[in-house]
């Protein structure tokens, strides 16, 4: 009985071993890509990337059927986004940009173009800076909105358009009052028009609206001076320049529009929303004083990004022997428009540009860039041109308007008379005007 008994348990011992110890099918491999796996995750939490990446470039080429192959795929994206860097952030845009071909059905195909548009904006340049990044950025989180309405990711990237879109319309808005403070309007006003289309929520919208008006009313088109006067009024009303505006449209006999209420909650909504005041941000944060990326403290809070693409179409045209033609959108045009809400206006060589504002609405108008109040600023700089105006002779240089150079300018275009004649003469095959300095 005894050797019986011992016989028994030995069999038993020995069946359990055998099936403890054999493989089942394809356990092995799923085990082993688990393995790997895992192993990734832990080296890329530890910032090992090249060791993590792999880890997860072994996974997808022994395991092309694994169930963490888009996992992995995914995985070394992030590393490269992880890992910073010009060549890193280059990378992961690459690799997120291949995660949605291969996988655009999959709930992480959002987050990977939301990477994508993360990528360019920690490449974003300041304002005055490269904006190929920023155009990139902009680019990418309207892709994200536009496949992705619906996603808890969705406000997230929202804010970072605003953002984004800030920092290029804060671009085109420093180049343009560059031209504008010097009169040079059909330089100003195509950047103008277009930032105030495609940009209403930039925070100085207003002031450029205001700019714009100003351009038209001192070049003697009132009816498409009221359209931006109108717009300030209705879509700014909190702004300190909707009062002046209003006055503007009482003296040119336009009717004063009611603020729009949309327009009106959205601006109380975004005064009440608290946001880091930038000097005290330095003080909390002094890492922040060798930050080369922009400063987004001033983009909004509140309201919708534009989501339309940017375009080639320019609002000014230069063709050899046409001249300069600058088109405003709104307002119907009593000089050379055609009825169709634009006011186009063009500059032939041999032609002169359409007069200046007379002294009376000369000195009112304007509004100089930087300043708190820039109906006062404008009309100091105004009559200052009107004098140079009446001083200069037939010979003297003409500004982008065609009117004689302010005494600031008579001294450039006098040494513009004593420049070799190559260069007159490849102004003159050019036909163009003589050039004005441009903003670095």
């Amino acid at each position: 009985m005894g050797a019986v008994l011992a016989l028994l348990i030995f069999t038993g011992c020995a069946a359990q071993k055998k099936a403890t110890t054999k493989p089942t099918g394809d356990g092995g491999s799923a085990e082993a890509d688990k393995i790997l796996y895992g192993r990734a995750m832990n080296d890329l939490q530890h910032n090992r990337f090249d060791l993590a990446r792999l880890s997860m470039q072994t996974l997808i080429n022994t395991y092309p059927d694994s169930e963490y192959l888009a996992k992995a795929k995914l995985a070394i994206a992030d590393s490269y986004y992880k890992e910073g860097g010009a060549t890193g952030l280059t990378q992961a845009v690459a690799e997120y940009t291949d995660f949605i071909t291969f996988f655009p059905f999959l709930d992480e195909a959002a987050y990977a173009q939301m990477q994508i548009g993360m990528a360019h904006y920690r490449r974003m340049e300041k304002a005055d800076r490269d904006r190929s990044e920023a155009l990139e950025a902009e680019a990418a989180f309207q892709t994200f909105l536009q496949k992705y309405p619906h996603t808890e990711l969705t406000p997230r990237a929202e804010q970072r358009l605003r953002e984004v879109q800030e920092v290029l319309a804060d671009g085109d808005f420093r180049i343009a009052s560059f031209y504008y403070i010097r009169r040079m309007d059909k330089a100003s006003a195509p950047r103008l028009l277009d930032l105030v289309n495609r940009y209403p929520l930039y925070s100085a919208a207003d002031r450029a609206n205001w700019m714009l008006a100003s351009i038209y009313e001192r070049n003697e088109h009132n009816d498409v001076a009221t359209t931006y006067y109108t717009r300030l009024v209705k879509e700014y009303p909190l702004s300190s320049l909707a009062a002046e505006a209003k006055a503007k449209l009482v003296k040119l006999g336009a009717p004063v529009p009611q603020p729009d209420p949309t327009a009106l909650a959205r601006m109380q909504k975004e005064q009440d929303t608290p946001r880091d005041r930038p000097g005290f941000l330095s003080l909390r944060r002094p890492a922040e004083l060798l930050k080369s990326g922009p400063d987004v403290s001033t983009a909004a809070r509140v309201g919708q990004p534009t989501l339309t693409p940017q375009t080639e179409d320019a609002t000014d045209t230069l063709t050899p022997g046409g001249g300069l033609s600058v088109v405003a959108a709104g307002g119907a045009s009593t000089g050379n428009g055609s009825g169709t809400g634009a006011y186009v206006q063009t500059v032939s060589p041999g032609t002169s540009d359409p007069p200046a504002a007379s002294s009376g609405s000369a000195a009112s108008t304007g509004a100089t860039a930087g300043s708190s109040n820039p109906p006062g600023v404008a009309s100091t700089q105004d009559q200052g041109a009107q004098s140079g105006q009446a001083n200069a002779s037939t010979n003297t240089g003409t500004n982008a308007n065609g009117n004689a150079d302010p005494p600031s300018q008579t001294s450039q275009s006098q040494g513009n008379q004593g420049e070799s004649s190559s260069k007159k003469k490849k102004k003159k095959q050019a036909q163009l005007q003589p050039q004005q300095t441009l903003p670095k």
